[in-house]
């Protein structure tokens, strides 16, 4: 062939190409674009100012997009942009009645772990199945709860299992497991697990580390018995070969506080020596649980039922109320009855939000002691409660918050307006973070904690493609106004939506538009072993 055909056919050839390229350049288009924010990516870098263009669930780019080509235009000028929020200790029990999961969605989060504290769905895989019929407002994902395992083999016996209840629990946790389940998780302080000895425990997680789940601890003990609670988790994660996290991390009660130091430094020596030992926390000085926490688990063996016969018995009796009393001055009750508030009380509805203290003077009583763990005693005959115990200190709470392996989780439950008298960490927890402690406490920086609410979370509990800001993960994204962003509930007022979030996007789809919530379900029900 001539030189001269040859380098027409080049030139050709060049041609075609540059054609092509140039068309599919001019033929890209975005499905969401977003302009002009300042992005922090989620892995604790500082943050810059790029645009982010997203096709389908999925970030396609990050750069300069301001001549390309969408469907739709977010301008984030004087916004923030970061991954969507991952909750790593939420309760979503109601989810199959709050399915668009919206008070979870205003707070920026948009991935969600299920099933902490020892009990979760069973069987987990039809559950999970029913939440993919129903939709989801957020992604959610689960662990398989050592509570509920043992209940369903034991019931609620103080004993140890035989050696075939003990291969039934492992058979169940393997099951939830394989049906998608993240890991496992324990409530030790609750019934039926705190009858369990640690070596059960080991013996199942060690089923959960096979398949590479994690375990998730509400310690035995987060009061005058915390450092040895720390401790089991910790010879857990050894004898069981297993990532553990000390979940909604805490110290209980004034004779404890100030002991996060110690806390703290027993995960460190464990990390030192190769432990995979991590821990989450909610952002205020007050829990909720149970008013039945207050009573020593031994009086509520059996159940409701067995519960009773004790309290008829005088001898019984007068020890379950010393059990109380101790807890009332020494753990959850901090000493004093009006830090001990009610929340839901389905028999008096009239005592949500009221106190311990208040219920005393109403009746007449002196607000003792004596008369408060009788009054606990009235209400678990009652049917129970739920209650906000006042009785942690700040200064813990953000000694805990400052180390380095502390993700941010709600421990909330998804709730709407007017039920109950709930915790305010149900509406409040992601932006109290941001605007108390980073913005006005100055605790975190402002990337600090966005990475202890998006990548950190991800990587501990193995969620993947997930909790960055990068090209190729899911478009899971929280936009927000770094100067307003503020909780508004408060222990008096809590059903109250936060403000300063304005846009929120679930795997590209925009769930919070301008503030507003668009009630759609773009969630996924993630799985982590199931095909």
């Amino acid at each position: 062939m001539a030189k001269s055909s040859q380098r027409k056919l080049l030139y050709l050839y060049t041609l075609i190409t540059v054609i092509v390229f140039a068309s599919i350049i001019q033929t890209t288009e975005y499905d969401i674009i977003i302009l002009n924010g300042e992005v922090i990516d989620g892995s604790g870098s500082p943050s810059i100012f790029k645009d982010v263009g997203i096709i389908g669930n999925k970030i396609h780019k990050i750069g300069n997009l301001k001549s390309s080509e969408a469907k739709r235009y977010i301008d984030a000028e004087g916004l923030v942009v970061s991954p969507g929020f991952i909750d790593v200790h939420a309760h979503l029990d109601p989810i199959l009645r709050l399915s668009n999961t919206e008070s979870h969605v205003r707070q920026g989060v948009t991935t969600s772990l299920g099933g902490p504290d020892g009990t979760s769905p069973w069987p987990i895989g039809k559950f999970l199945d029913t939440l993919n019929q129903i939709g989801v407002g957020m992604n959610v994902a689960y662990l398989v709860g050592h509570n509920t395992v043992r209940r369903n083999v034991m019931g609620l016996e103080n004993r140890a299992p035989s050696k075939e209840e003990l291969n039934e629990m492992k058979s169940q946790i393997s099951a939830g497991m394989d049906e998608g389940a993240y890991g496992i998780s324990t409530g030790l302080k609750y019934l039926p697990g705190s009858f369990s000895k640690v070596e059960e425990v080991i013996a199942l997680s060690k089923k959960a580390s096979e398949k590479g789940g994690v375990y998730t601890s509400h310690l035995r003990d987060e009061g005058l018995g915390v450092i040895a609670s720390v401790n089991e988790a910790i010879q857990i994660s050894r004898d069981a070969d297993i990532p553990v996290v000390l979940t909604h991390h805490k110290v209980i009660g004034k004779p404890m506080w100030g002991k996060s130091a110690q806390t703290l430094s027993l995960v460190d020596s464990a990390r030192a020596i190769g432990l995979k030992i991590s821990l989450d926390q909610y952002p205020y000085d007050a829990s909720y649980t149970g008013i039945s926490v207050l009573i020593p688990s031994w009086a509520r063996a059996g159940g409701q039922k067995e519960f009773i016969k004790r309290t008829k018995d005088a001898s019984l009796r007068d020890s379950i109320k010393r059990g109380i009393e101790f807890n009332i001055l020494n753990d959850r009750g901090g000493n004093d009855l009006d830090r001990v508030q009610f929340a839901k009380v389905s028999w008096n509805k009239s005592l949500e939000g009221k106190t311990l203290k208040y219920w005393a003077n109403s009746l007449g009583l002196e607000p003792s002691v004596e008369n408060g763990a009788e009054l606990v005693i009235k209400a678990q005959l009652n049917g129970g409660a739920s209650a906000i115990f006042h009785a942690m200190d700040e200064k813990d709470v953000e000694n805990i918050m400052k180390h380095p392996l502390t993700m941010i989780a709600s421990d909330g439950r998804l709730v709407v307006p007017g039920d109950g008298h709930p915790h305010p960490r149900w509406y409040g927890t992601f932006p109290r973070v941001l605007g108390y402690f980073v913005r006005e406490k100055k605790t975190l920086s402002l990337e600090e904690a966005i990475y202890k609410m998006s990548l950190l979370p991800a990587q501990t509990i193995g969620i993947k493609n997930r909790g960055l800001i990068k090209k190729g993960m899911y478009a899971d994204i929280t936009i927000f106004d770094k100067n307003t962003i503020i909780d508004k509930a408060t222990f008096e007022s809590p059903h109250q939506y936060s403000e300063g979030i304005y846009y929120v996007l679930v795997n590209g789809a925009v769930a919070i538009d301008n503030g507003e919530f668009k009630n759609i379900k773009a969630g996924v029900v993630l799985k982590k072993n199931a095909p």
